[in-house]
């Protein structure tokens, strides 16, 4: 069982990193190997940061040979990927859109479908675009043909969209349980699902 963090944020000590280090220790603790990702470094490297949309389909050439080409490798081999993102304008960071848009070669390659996805953010505020940043990264999953999961279990509730966390993550005790939730229900979910993948 292997679950990926990416950490969307372009802090890598920051609420997002935090949580989603959390998220990773539990899935350890559920016998799951994992592994975080940041994608400012990636991206960093990349001569242009975006998706270009330089050929159809997706041949890949704009980060062949690159960290950003392993990374997408790593992510085609996952059992399930949890995706964190600070609240920017209501929405994702420009990082994760700019990884996820340069992730198309997955796409054309089915090799996303039925991974298990969940989503993970932190806002300034308590109500600070939260859930909206959460359906955003949901959306995109999808047209990846992901499977995906909330932070509700059978051994607490039913939950909701995901973790949702008010910077900084780590005074919010909240958060940090839905967040543990969120983590047993995506390595569960992972296991039932792997003969899908």
């Amino acid at each position: 069982m292997r679950v990926i963090g990416l950490n969307g944020s372009p802090r890598e000590e920051g609420s997002t990193a935090f949580l989603l280090e959390l998220a990773l220790k539990t899935a350890r603790q559920e016998g799951a190997e994992t592994e975080l990702i940041h994608l400012q470094p990636l991206l960093q490297e990349q001569k242009y940061p975006y998706c270009r949309a330089c050929s159809s389909p997706c041949s890949g050439a704009c980060y062949r040979g690159t960290a950003l080409e392993q990374a997408f490798q790593k992510l085609a081999q996952a059992d399930a990927l949890i995706i964190g993102s600070p609240v920017y304008f209501g929405t994702v960071s420009a990082q994760l859109k700019g990884f996820w848009d340069k992730s198309r070669k997955l796409r054309t390659a089915l090799a996303l479908l039925n991974t298990v996805g969940a989503a993970v953010t932190t806002g300034g505020a308590r109500f600070g675009g939260q859930e909206t940043t959460l359906r955003a990264l949901h959306d995109m999953m999808l047209v990846q043909g992901m499977i995906l999961v909330g932070d509700g279990h059978a051994s607490a509730d039913a939950g909701h969209h995901g973790c949702c966390s008010q910077a900084p993550a780590s005074g919010d005790e909240n958060a940090v349980m839905r967040l543990e939730i969120l983590t047993h229900r995506v390595v569960e979910v992972a296991r039932a699902t792997s003969v899908l993948r």
